[in-house]
């Protein structure tokens, strides 16, 4: 669910501000402009200027307009403010956001981060908020209330960034995102380069002999790492002196590992794969955005009694190891391991003072089925 169309406009400004777009002293967008902007009406756009000047995000000064603050930082009494404790204290907990995790992908990260934390001595408290922003502000503001030291987080796919998230970064609280990054927002990161691993992945079916290859995923929403995949794997078209079929670009489902991986959802992406292979039918080779979703596709290709690779070639990002033989799909293989030691390692540095915002990006295996 979106949330209300003020908070949409509030989170909106507040990431200007974050981005460096507006600062200190500059004039924010007046009511009448948000209202066009938007396509909103005065009252909605009154509401986000007058929740940001109670945040003391901006000013608003009578006959002059609305203008940034000279110290920006939030204390909404809807965001908590980050405790004044001894900071021995408050650096032997570190908190862990994530939307949730399996065998495919966010388990071996979990176990990177504890058994790294653990040799520093540090205590790991993890929450998972099952893709919901909603959940996401709730755990940020649990745990700034229960004094940890800094946070790790995994993002969760959305429109909209959080503002809990956003009044984080802008107070210099440590904090560090992993597995993507939210653009224009000074928030040290780490991940993998998704662009290129899906251009090196799609790149694998044209070696294949594969010519008519779709792309599937969850809608974007202003998530880094599936557009970024999705540019990886227009650019591996490019590569080949191909154009691609905006038709091959199907991003309308929603069985992911965040906490969305339910039958009834399941059910409706399976119809939903079921009409675009019928309505497809040049189609060899699917590109998909996540293993989940490359299992729902498999699914439906062998209820229409296809052969798999004969009949289609399905490749993905992320998949469990199979110990007792190959894996199910070819796939990108992220180094979460190195991704989870990584942000304990930007935490720490965050710890010792004041640090230039890092983006770390780590480096991936193509392995094959």
């Amino acid at each position: 669910m979106k949330s209300p169309l003020y908070d949409q406009i509030y989170t909106l400004i507040l990431g200007q501000i974050t981005s460096g777009h507006l600062k200190p002293g500059d004039r924010v967008a007046s009511e009448k402009e948000l209202a066009e902007q938007f396509k909103v009406s005065r009252i909605t756009s009154k509401h986000a200027l007058e929740k940001l000047a109670q945040d003391k995000i901006i000013e608003r000064i009578q006959g002059k307009g609305s203008f940034v603050t000279q110290s920006p930082v939030a204390q909404s009494p809807h965001a908590l403010p980050i405790p004044d404790v001894p900071t021995d204290v408050r650096r032997c907990v570190i908190g862990v956001i994530l939307p949730d995790f399996s065998d495919a992908y966010g388990l071996e990260l979990i176990h990177a981060i504890e058994a790294y934390c653990s040799t520093l001595d540090y205590f790991l408290i993890v929450k998972r908020t099952y893709g919901q922003r909603t959940e996401e502000e709730k755990a940020i503001r649990a745990l700034v209330q229960f004094n940890v030291g800094g946070l790790i987080i995994f993002p969760v796919h959305g429109e909209f960034y959080n503002t809990e998230l956003l009044r984080l970064v802008l107070s210099g609280f440590p904090v560090v995102l992993v597995d993507r990054y939210l653009r224009g927002i000074p928030a040290h990161t780490v991940y993998t380069d998704n662009m290129k691993a899906a251009q090196q992945l799609t790149s694998y079916l044209f070696e294949k002999g594969h010519e008519q290859i779709a792309f599937v995923s969850p809608p974007a929403e202003n998530t880094s790492t599936i557009e970024d995949r999705i540019e990886g794997y227009k650019a591996a078209f490019l590569q080949q002196g191909r154009a691609v079929n905006p038709q091959h670009l199907m991003t309308d489902l929603f069985s992911t590992l965040p906490g969305a991986f339910h039958s009834e959802q399941v059910e409706v992406d399976e119809q939903t794969l079921l009409a675009y292979i019928h309505a497809h039918p040049e189609l060899t080779a699917f590109v998909a955005c996540e293993y989940n979703v490359a299992l729902i596709l498999l699914q439906v290709l062998m209820n229409l009694h296809k052969q798999i690779p004969h009949d289609y070639t399905i490749v993905c990002f992320d998949s469990p190891d199979s110990p007792l033989g190959k894996p199910l799909f070819t796939h990108i293989r992220q180094d979460e391991t190195l991704m989870g030691r990584t942000a304990v390692d930007l935490l720490m540095a965050q710890f010792e003072g004041a640090q230039p915002i890092t983006h770390k990006i780590i480096d991936f295996m193509l392995i094959e089925s």
